[in-house]
């Protein structure tokens, strides 16, 4: 393989390719629009244009598209060739300025929450210059945000951009109150690890439910799961290094800093961790990563399930998002430093976002909120529907010693002693690690590990961003307008600790006792999509987003809606199938199996061999006539309500009825096949087992 630094970013048209393909004073313009944020003149983008058309071409691109992330989870383009007829009857390859900064679609034919009627068609895509174009697939993709024809975002990119605008302004005027007037501009990072499972790809067209859902709907236990624990940080198995390797090899190529990789957890789960990158470069960069996932995995005859919960009993995938903040000269405001207790400006950013994190858990649980993540968050390592902050043990001292106004005395970081002379000798960390939390502040970043790992990275950072640029205003104007800014400061810190302080656990997320401690703290426990959307167009949560420009009113009822519709459509979508299957495939092999057993009682009659009453025959033809008439009459009663689900008119309703309908109906369902699994020959059985499944790739 060719030296990785050599292929690295080649299929990006980044900072090199631009310096050196386009005049200098070109090259300073767009740097400009790209550092300021303003908007790019046309004759500059007409030299950009005809730059970057040439660039992609010469990499094999004969096509360009806006690529945009319109409110379905995923990405969407349309192509358009670079030709252009000339008068000889012959071809011309061009590219304008207005071709590059602005595109056009079909606003209606996307989800749009009722802010576009299906007669008002047109949308428009415009293009983000601060998130490199590349080629993929001999395509010249130009990344865009997307919008109606009367400005309202229609995609999960324009959010986050505006919600990364107002942290930066809110974020310069408290820093430049610390004295700090050289740092111009504040982005945040992020840092999205995904996890995924990796299937058969001929077993995973056997089952019509991974097919149409993504996740197995029905599916017994396997004598083996995780037990053991033996498949995390294990030896990967060829077939899976290969695809490894083939999607480092071509994420690489178009720029994304994939970083660590390893198995996870669950049998045929693994894990792909990307450096940090500016929040809207690494929303870009895992939307990427998530597609170059699931086609590489066919080339190597797998499957890679995205799905939060694709099976049952085992752990479900997430997308832990780290999440910091940083300046322009290269300082991470979240770096507590050696002393922390002495660093007032790292303690007042890290209040802010615990109050930001207080105040709007529900907009935090919003955005984790999904019909596949209902299913995963409270068990497996998946953290609990109930908001909190893990801090450790050191930054909890210093927040009480400020709280009561008492000395604190800096706890000195020991050696390690494993107890072996030849091994190294490391400092051993202050504080561990909190791995049930769904919030936890790990040492120079905040890591919110309720993602799903399907899920798109921008709305949880929408959130957080929006949050923390509230809380910074409320903490600039308090100190702008202080006689002493030191005690006002420590003031400020202080009754921040006092007042928020509540959303501070430590402990065991998953131990029953935090439910009921929580719920004496006055700490939200929203367990499902519907409970947690029932809080998006709050008061608060209004004026929150409308203060800060990151959404208007119409904006948020839209999310609202098509939150919710998303949430029924999927479920339903997944009962109809579980009803398909049970009637068509599992419960036809039952009965043959049954009727196996049938003709093996009467031949065992036939020939004067004595019949019991407890034969294995009977015992078991008589369970399975009892399961599959109860499995028959469960999919034909979740049949019926999903047709009269489908007539609510009335979204919040719908969700509800969904929730408390339709969801418990498959449970039922499922446990009923289910069952029927572990007695039924597997020579009879229709699909491929989770035994089939978790452990069919070598």
């Amino acid at each position: 393989m060719t030296n990785v630094s050599e292929f690295f970013g080649t299929m990006v048209f980044g900072d090199a390719e631009m310096k050196s393909r386009l005049p200098e004073d070109i090259y300073l313009s767009i740097k400009k629009t790209i550092r300021d944020g303003r908007s790019l003149k046309l004759d500059v983008a007409n030299v950009v244009a005809n730059a970057m058309k040439d660039w992609a071409i010469e990499k094999g691109a004969t096509h360009f598209t806006h690529w945009f992330q319109p409110m379905t989870g995923v990405t969407a383009e349309k192509h358009d060739s670079f030709i252009s007829p000339s008068e000889e009857g012959k071809v011309l390859m061009e590219f304008s300025g207005k071709e590059l900064v602005r595109g056009e679609s079909d606003a209606s034919s996307f989800p749009s929450g009722g802010l576009r009627a299906t007669f008002e068609a047109r949308g428009y895509t415009a293009w983000d210059p601060t998130s490199y174009a590349f080629v993929k697939d001999n395509v010249l993709y130009i990344p865009t945000a997307f919008c109606s024809w009367g400005g309202e975002a229609l995609d999960e990119k324009t959010p986050l951009m505006r919600s990364m605008e107002a942290l930066n302004k809110q974020a310069l005027r408290v820093l430049h109150l610390f004295g700090n007037e050289d740092v111009t501009s504040i982005h945040t990072t992020v840092g999205p690890e995904q996890e995924y499972f990796l299937v058969d790809a001929a077993m995973h067209n056997e089952r019509k439910d991974l097919m149409y859902t993504g996740r197995t709907l029905f599916g017994a236990k396997p004598s083996k799961g995780q037990e053991l624990d033996d498949h995390y940080y294990g030896t990967i198995k060829p077939k899976v290094q290969a695809f490894m390797e083939e999607l480092d090899t071509e994420l690489w190529k178009l720029g994304v800093l994939a970083k660590t990789k390893h198995n996870e957890a669950a049998p045929a789960q693994h894990e792909l961790a990307p450096i940090f990158t500016t929040a809207n470069i690494a929303t870009d960069h895992n939307q990427l990563t998530m597609e170059m996932m699931q086609k590489i995995a066919r080339r190597h005859g797998m499957v890679c399930l995205l799905h939060e919960k694709p099976f049952e009993g085992v752990n479900g995938s997430g997308k832990h998002n780290n999440w910091a903040m940083s300046t322009n000269t290269g300082v991470n405001l979240f770096e507590p430093g050696e002393t922390p207790h002495e660093n007032a400006q790292f303690l007042l950013f890290f209040c802010a976002v615990i109050k930001a994190v207080d105040e709007y858990q529900d907009l935090l649980r919003i955005s984790t909120a999904s019909a596949g993540n209902d299913h995963r968050l409270g068990g497996h390592e998946a953290p609990p529907n109930i908001i909190s902050v893990f801090i450790g043990d050191e930054l909890a001292s210093i927040l009480k010693s400020i709280e009561e106004e008492t000395a604190y005395t800096a706890q000195e970081k020991t050696q390690m002693r494993i107890g072996v002379h030849v091994l190294p000798k490391f400092p051993k960390d202050t504080t561990d690690r909190n791995r049930t939390s769904p919030f936890a502040f790990t040492g120079n970043k905040f890591e919110f590990r309720m993602l799903g790992s399907s899920a798109s990275v921008a709305p949880p950072n929408v959130m957080l961003n929006t949050a923390v640029a509230e809380v910074l205003s409320g903490f600039a104007e308090v100190l702008e307008n202080a006689e002493n800014f030191q005690e006002a400061l420590h003031q400020l810190i202080k009754e921040t600790i006092c007042n928020h302080k509540r959303i501070i656990f430590n402990g065991n997320g998953y131990d029953a006792v935090w439910v009921a401690e929580a719920e004496k703290r006055g700490l939200l426990n929203l367990p499902t999509t519907p409970d947690a959307y029932a809080h998006f167009a709050d008061e608060k949560n209004l004026a929150l987003f409308t203060k800060h420009k990151v959404f208007n009113e119409q904006e948020i009822t839209a999310r609202y809606r098509i939150g919710l519709s998303n949430y029924c459509k999927i479920n339903l979508i997944e009962a109809s199938t579980m009803v398909e299957m049970a009637k068509r495939e599992l419960i036809p092999a039952i009965c043959k199996y049954s009727k196996f057993l049938a003709e093996s009682l009467y031949y065992k009659h036939q020939i004067s061999v004595a019949e019991s009453a407890e034969s294995y025959e009977r015992v078991l033809v008589e369970k399975l006539t009892a399961l599959t008439e109860d499995a028959f009459k469960r999919a034909d009663a979740l049949g019926e309500a999903v047709q009269s689900i489908r007539k609510e008119k009335d979204v919040a309703r719908r969700a509800a009825r969904v929730r408390d309908e339709i969801c418990p109906a498959m449970e039922g369902l499922r446990a009923v096949i289910d069952e029927a699994e572990t007695v039924t020959d597997r020579d009879f059985w229709p699909i491929p087992t989770y035994g089939d499944l978790l452990y069919g790739v070598c």
